[in-house]
Order: structure tokens, then C-alpha cells, then sequence
């Protein structure tokens, strides 16, 4: 595994430098980290998935929708800390970082995951407001990474606060394609061209991801062939709630 204290100064100087050269865009209204959080979820790796333990050759930065994901979930119990302003209102949360490895078969499940820290877990919970989400992006892929999940969600956490977005409103309100989202989302982060990001949308062609691609330093890189298989010209729809 990589020495996760020389690749934190790497990132922070390359991420951070981007962050300073635009406008903080929140994504976490007003959110509310709890005192504390109840069990911490156990994750088993599932049957018809299998362990796969491989060399990393860059990453995936996985950022979720919460408006869109949030549309058929404000009711739902498992789920009221990000849909039903328990935590608060959320733009973009992170889903994950993910290490790649060269062609599809990504890693995964890779060691016995230690359980993550309930402290851990109450840290994140305004990037990642589910506590079973926090626990499976460790068991599934933070363990591929790094042997504590402290680590794994101090990095993700960088990442993600570096980030900075398109006037998604503005966006919401005309016609869109994949490609002219991709054009804006990169130009919104000086040094992300639009072939660094992929597009997520659901069967009815509203957006539910947006994934950027690193190399193994952290940086910007160009997506693999595998994942650039996208249609710019295709239609996108922006839900932005009611």
C-alpha cells in the first residue's frame, strides 16, 4: 500500500491550489455534524462479489447528487440524515473515492476491514451523511488503499472540500447536454479538462454522478477508455428539488 503520508502532502498542494483560485461553493447547507452516531454498521463483502486485490493505478472521485438521489427518499428512515434536514441541505456529497487499476476490474474488498471509529464516522457525516455509506466506501474500497480508515476519509475529505462547482441552478433551468455539463463542470476547476470527467444520469436522463478522474498522485488525468464510453450530445436534466 502507498505511503499515505508523502501522497497527502502531494494532494493537498495540487488540490488546495486549485481551491484558491476560485470561489468556495458550499455543498453542505448549514449541516449540522451530530455529537454522536449510533452502531457502526457491520459491511460484509456480499456473495456475488469478489475480492479483488490489485495494483492502483489512479482513482475515481465520486461525487453524488443528493438532490436527485433525495427525490423518492425525504420519508425514508434510512436515509433522513441526508433527504429529511436532520444533518441539513446538500448539493454534491461525496459517494466515494475509488482506486482504479488499468482496464475494469477495479480493486475491491481488498483486506479484513477494521470497523470504522464511531468519531470517524461523526467527522464525515457532512461529506458522507449516511453512516452505512461511510462504512461500505471503507470496507469496499478504502481497504484497498490504506490500512486505517481514518486515513482513507482524511484524503477523501481534502479531495472533496477542493472541489468547486458550476452554477448548478443555472444549469437546472435550460437545455443541457452531457457534454456542454462536462465543459462547465471543468471549467469551474482550473486544471480539469472535460475529458477528466464522467457523467452519471439515471434511465429517465436526470443527473446522478459526477465522477473525476486522478492519476495516481491525485492529479487530473484523462479518463480511461473503459469509462469514457458517453454520449456528449445526449440530453441531461438537473433535478434541484421543490
Amino acid at each position: 500500500m502507498p505511503d499515505f503520508r508523502r501522497i497527502a502532502a502531494v494532494l493537498i498542494a495540487a488540490w488546495l491550489a486549485l481551491a484558491m483560485s476560485t470561489p468556495a461553493l458550499a455543498q453542505a447547507y448549514q449541516c449540522r455534524i451530530p455529537r454522536g452516531v449510533g452502531a457502526v454498521p457491520q459491511v460484509r463483502k456480499p456473495a456475488d462479489e469478489s475480492r479483488r486485490v490489485k495494483q492502483v493505478d489512479g482513482y475515481l472521485l465520486a461525487l453524488s447528487w443528493s438532490p436527485e438521489f433525495c427525490r423518492t427518499r425525504q420519508e425514508s428512515r434510512r436515509h433522513k440524515g441526508q433527504c429529511g434536514g436532520t444533518l441539513g441541505d446538500f448539493g454534491f456529497i461525496l459517494h466515494g473515492l475509488w482506486p482504479e487499476t488499468r482496464g475494469s476490474d477495479y480493486p475491491r474488498w481488498c483486506a479484513w476491514q477494521k470497523p470504522v471509529p464511531r468519531d470517524t464516522i461523526r467527522k464525515n457525516m457532512c461529506t458522507i451523511p449516511s453512516e452505512r455509506l461511510i462504512a461500505r466506501q471503507w470496507a469496499k474500497h478504502g481497504s484497498c488503499m490504506t490500512r486505517q480508515p481514518g486515513t482513507y476519509f482524511r484524503i477523501s475529505r481534502v479531495m472533496y472540500d477542493a472541489v468547486r462547482y458550476p452554477d448548478m441552478s443555472a444549469l437546472s433551468r435550460k437545455p443541457l447536454t452531457i457534454g456542454a455539463f462536462r465543459r462547465a463542470f471543468a471549467a469551474a476547476n482550473p486544471g480539469l479538462e472535460h475529458d477528466m470527467v464522467l457523467v452519471k444520469t439515471n434511465g429517465r436522463g436526470w443527473l446522478e454522478e459526477v465522477r473525476l478522474c486522478l492519476a495516481k498522485n491525485f492529479r487530473p488525468r484523462r479518463c480511461a477508455m473503459h469509462n469514457r464510453r458517453q454520449r456528449a450530445n445526449r440530453t441531461i436534466k438537473i433535478w434541484r428539488g421543490l
